[in-house]
């Protein structure tokens, strides 16, 4: 077995993220399809992760992505979280997520107030009732409603965060439209971005597998169950079925899989000087935590993996965690906050600052960097 030191595996880990190098402006599809998508239930985090990628990316350049080109798809896949992928990959996660049946489970349907006949009935309202104009949640929660003819299913939809919604959502049946003010609103992915081939569940899973390999590897098919929110059994499945395209290695004590054709790249990576400021719930971030202690002082990660799932925004340094950092924004004014975890060399200062200054070019406001203590 291959032993690779982990500072290598942060320097390729940081390659692979675009985060040594920034891609083109022009490029910014692809660096959303090689990290597996921008988790985005809070969107201004989403289009920090990609502006932290990508040179010169405005919030406009991502709006517009979404909502007129319509080559970004925002919708539920990985976990049940709302994410942002490309319009090119999303039959890859439908056709990966298509497989759970999570919600035939007497106690889920409990839990949400529906039966199963009931939310079969949703999934066929959804795809009559849906079209590539956007409609408001309580615009479809009547429609439902009335279209299943269980006036209950209204208050049940208007609540809590969506769960009646993600069954649908895994089988491709709804995403998310533009905004109508405060309002989001819904359409169907098949009208909104053009129908596709449908992709066998087992080639999806495997080539997402590949793909999250390529981008946070090595990791173990627990990891990858986490990440995409599979069963273990299926995790387990896959990278048996992946053969000879994966191989184990020994990372300075913790075992994990990576990509045989991965492993000349990591012993080639040189370590990485390099400083960036990572959004919250930054999709680099939220990968490595179930090896912590190799990212960051053991005894701060709960400042970095909150309760609820809060996953704190992160300085990174040669791939490592040393601190975490806020901003507000106050009139022409962002105000970034670093709280680094220990005392850290002027030329990694000097980084953070440049990060901050380009944060404030991004937001068009002047700057005001802080560091205060934990």
């Amino acid at each position: 077995m291959q032993t690779l030191p982990w500072e290598q595996i942060h320097a390729w880990r940081m390659n692979q993220h675009y985060l040594t190098e920034r891609a083109e402006t022009a490029h910014h599809l692809q660096v959303v399809s090689q990290i597996g998508g921008l988790q985005a239930q809070v969107m201004s985090a989403a289009e920090l992760a990609l502006f932290a990628r990508v040179s010169n990316i405005s919030s406009a350049t991502i709006q517009d992505t979404l909502w007129q080109d319509r080559t970004l798809v925002k919708t539920w896949v990985n976990r049940g979280t709302l994410h942002i992928v490309t319009a090119k990959d999303f039959p890859l996660y439908i056709g990966a997520l298509s497989t759970l049946r999570h919600f035939e489970r007497a106690s889920w349907q409990k839990y949400l107030g529906v039966s199963l006949d009931e939310l079969n009935m949703l999934m066929e309202g959804l795809q009559v009732i849906l079209t590539d104009s956007g409609i408001t949640r309580e615009q479809l929660a009547e429609r439902i409603a009335d279209y299943v003819k269980v006036p209950s299913l209204r208050d049940h939809l208007l609540s809590g965060w969506g769960g009646l919604l993600k069954p649908p959502a895994f089988r491709g049946y709804l995403c998310y439209g533009p905004s109508e003010g405060q309002n989001v609103t819904f359409v169907r992915p098949a009208a909104w971005i053009g129908e596709w081939e449908p992709v066998d569940s087992d080639t999806a899973i495997k080539e997402l597998a590949r793909r999250y390999l390529d981008a946070y590897a090595p990791a173990t098919p627990d990891e990858f169950a986490r990440w995409l929110g599979l069963t273990l059994s299926v995790a387990k499945k896959t990278f048996k079925n992946l053969g000879d395209e994966i191989e184990k290695v020994n990372a300075d004590g913790c075992e994990g899989w990576i990509l045989t054709c991965s492993l000349a790249q990591i012993e080639s990576t040189a370590p990485s000087k390099v400083v960036r400021l990572l959004p919250l719930f930054d999709p680099y971030t939220f990968a490595v935590g179930k090896h912590y202690e190799y990212v960051m002082p053991p005894e701060h990660k709960a400042r970095v993996y909150r309760n609820q799932g809060w996953i704190s925004a992160v300085v990174l340094v040669n791939g490592r965690f040393e601190g975490v950092w806020e901003y507000d924004r106050k009139s022409n004014r962002t105000i970034v906050t670093v709280k680094l975890f220990n005392p850290l060399k002027k030329d990694v200062r000097q980084g953070i600052d440049t990060e901050a200054q380009r944060l404030g070019r991004y937001f068009d406001s002047e700057l005001e960097l802080i560091y205060a203590d934990l």
